[in-house]
C-alpha cells in the first residue's frame, strides 16, 4: 500500500472540521443516555475481547472511586482498553501515511483540552485518602472521553477522509465510549460509567476559570473550581473575587494561591486594605511597600493617581527600587520620567503591562 505524502486542499480544509466535533464532543455537558452508553461499554469489551460487564451509572468521579474503594475492586482494564482502541489503532492508520505528514496533521487538528480535566483525577484520588485516612492506590484508572477524544479528532479524520484502512469493530467501539460515555472505570467483571459534568466554566484563553461557582460542576454536587486555569480550594471558590479578603495573603502559605489572590484583588485594594507604607513621591507617582509577609519577596507598587480622572491605578515593580522615579523608568523601558505626560490612560502607555 502507497504512503498517502499530501493532502489536497479540500482535505486540508476538514481539518477545523473534525477538530471542533471532538472538542465538542470532549467538553459535552449534556446527560449521557444510559441505554446508549450501557451499550457502547459492551461493545468495548467485545473489542478487546472480554465478557460484557455488570454497568454500575455514577454522577460524578467522585462517586465512582467511592464505589471502587467500597467494593474493593481490582484487575483494571484501562490499560487493555487504551492499548487495543487507542495506541494499537492508531498506529495502523498512523502507518498509512508518511511520517512527516502524520505529524503535520496532528499538530493542526488535535484537541486541545484544558489541563485541569486531567488532573482532576489526581485530586480526587487525594480527597479520598483525607477522607478515608488510608492510601487509595487509583491512579489513573479511568478511560476518559474528555482526554482520548483528543486522539479521534485525527484518527476520524484518518477514517473519514483519507479513507484509510481500518478495524471496524474498534473503530465503532471507541467512537461509541467516547460520544456516549464520559469517563469509564473498567474490572474483569464491572465497569463503572460517569455522567458528564453539569456545567464546565472557561475564561477567553481557553482555561478552567468562574468566579464565585465551580468551574466544573457534577448534578451530585461534586466541583471543582479554577480561577484562570489555577485550581482553588473551596474556601476561596465559592467567594467572587470582589470579597476575597487582603488579609487571607498573611496566612495562605501556598506562594501559587497567594498568585492568584493578588491577581483577584488587585494592588490598589491590597495597598489599601494591608496599610502599604509610602516611601517616595514625585508629581503625581507613589512609590509603596507592603510590608507584611504576603509574597516571597516585599511587594513594591508604583501608584499613579491621574490627575485628569482621579483614578488610581498600581502597577508591581521590582523591590530593590529606591525611588518612584526610577520605578517609573523601570516601568517605561528606562525613559526618563521626565519625558512622560499622562493621556488620562496613564500606565496604558508603558510597555510593562504585566506586574513584575
Amino acid at each position: 500500500m502507497s504512503l498517502i505524502e499530501k493532502l489536497t486542499r479540500e482535505q486540508e480544509a476538514l481539518i477545523p472540521v473534525y477538530r471542533e466535533k471532538w472538542r465538542a464532543i470532549a467538553l459535552s455537558t449534556e446527560r449521557i443516555d444510559r441505554e446508549k452508553a450501557a451499550e457502547a461499554v459492551k461493545a468495548g469489551y467485545i473489542a478487546i475481547r472480554k465478557q460484557k460487564p455488570e454497568i454500575i451509572f455514577c454522577d460524578s468521579p467522585y462517586a465512582g472511586l467511592k464505589i471502587v474503594i467500597q467494593r474493593q475492586l481490582k484487575q483494571r482494564l484501562n490499560t487493555e482498553f487504551y492499548k487495543q482502541l487507542l495506541y494499537e489503532f492508531s498506529n495502523e492508520l498512523s502507518k498509512q501515511l508518511a511520517y512527516q505528514l502524520n505529524s503535520q496533521v496532528i499538530s493542526q487538528i488535535l484537541t486541545v483540552v484544558p489541563p485541569n480535566l486531567n488532573i482532576l483525577e489526581d485530586i480526587l484520588r487525594e480527597e479520598l485518602k483525607t477522607q478515608l485516612q488510608q492510601e487509595t492506590n487509583l491512579r489513573s484508572p479511568w478511560f476518559k472521553a474528555q482526554l482520548y477524544s483528543c486522539a479521534c479528532s485525527y484518527l476520524d479524520f484518518y477514517v473519514s477522509v483519507l479513507n484509510c484502512s481500518y478495524n471496524q469493530i474498534k473503530w465503532q467501539a471507541l467512537q461509541s465510549l467516547l460520544g456516549y460515555c464520559s469517563w469509564i472505570l473498567p474490572y474483569e467483571k464491572i465497569c463503572i460509567v460517569c455522567d458528564r459534568p453539569l456545567h464546565l466554566r472557561f475564561d477567553n484563553q481557553n482555561r478552567l476559570h468562574a468566579e464565585g461557582e465551580p468551574a466544573i460542576e457534577f448534578t451530585d454536587g461534586y466541583s471543582l473550581y479554577s480561577y484562570h486555569g489555577v485550581t482553588l480550594p473551596e474556601k476561596y471558590g465559592k467567594v467572587h473575587p470582589q470579597q476575597w479578603q487582603s488579609q487571607w495573603l498573611l496566612t495562605e502559605e501556598n506562594a501559587e494561591l497567594r498568585r492568584v489572590l493578588i491577581q483577584g484583588i488587585g494592588y490598589a485594594r491590597i495597598c489599601q486594605e494591608l496599610q502599604a507604607i509610602e516611601l517616595d513621591n514625585w508629581q503625581e507617582y507613589t512609590l509603596l511597600k507592603i510590608d507584611n509577609n504576603v509574597d516571597i519577596e516585599p511587594i513594591y507598587l508604583l501608584k499613579m493617581t491621574c490627575p485628569s480622572t482621579s483614578f488610581i491605578h498600581t502597577l508591581r515593580v521590582p523591590p530593590n527600587m529606591n525611588s518612584a522615579r526610577e520605578a517609573i523608568c523601570w516601568v517605561n523601558w528606562g525613559v526618563n520620567p521626565g519625558h512622560l505626560v499622562c493621556k488620562h490612560n496613564c500606565f496604558s502607555d508603558f510597555p510593562h503591562l504585566e506586574p513584575y
